[in-house]
């Protein structure tokens, strides 16, 4: 199951220093978006942004934004980064669609399903001699 709280996320969007007034623009398209908070961070040419993955996840967030004309930093570390949270947050939201299965108390049921025969009814048997059982 996945804690609700790894579902809300904190992330930098790092832009290119030209255009200069890409960034004021940025931030006002963001905080017009529901469910999503954007602000200036501490470093240069950098907005702060805050989401919940059922909502927004950063590859689209990012694509929209060069979509748009926006100029994102794309740095050999930077790229190394962004790609990893993209594999991260798609395979959580990708997670969030699959239901739990307990297993704990089934776990005969869920081997007889898979093989169609339990386990221990071959237990000391050869396998050579189970068809005469």
């Amino acid at each position: 199951m996945i804690n609700p709280f790894d579902l809300e996320k904190k992330r930098e969007l790092l832009f290119e220093a030209e255009p200069a007034d890409q960034l004021s623009h940025a931030l006002e398209i963001l905080s017009g978006l529901p469910n999503l908070s954007a602000a200036r961070a501490d470093r240069a040419h950098t907005l702060e942004i805050r989401y919940n993955l059922r909502d927004y996840t950063l590859e689209a967030l990012e694509h929209a934004l060069e979509q748009e004309g926006f100029r994102l930093d794309h740095s050999f570390l930077h790229n190394v980064g962004r790609n990893v949270i993209y594999y991260c947050e798609d395979t959580t939201r990708h997670n969030m669609e699959i239901p739990d299965h307990v297993t704990k108390k089934n776990e005969k049921g869920i081997f007889i399903e898979k093989h169609g025969h339990s386990h221990k009814e071959h237990a000391g048997i050869p396998p050579d001699l189970r068809e005469y059982e």
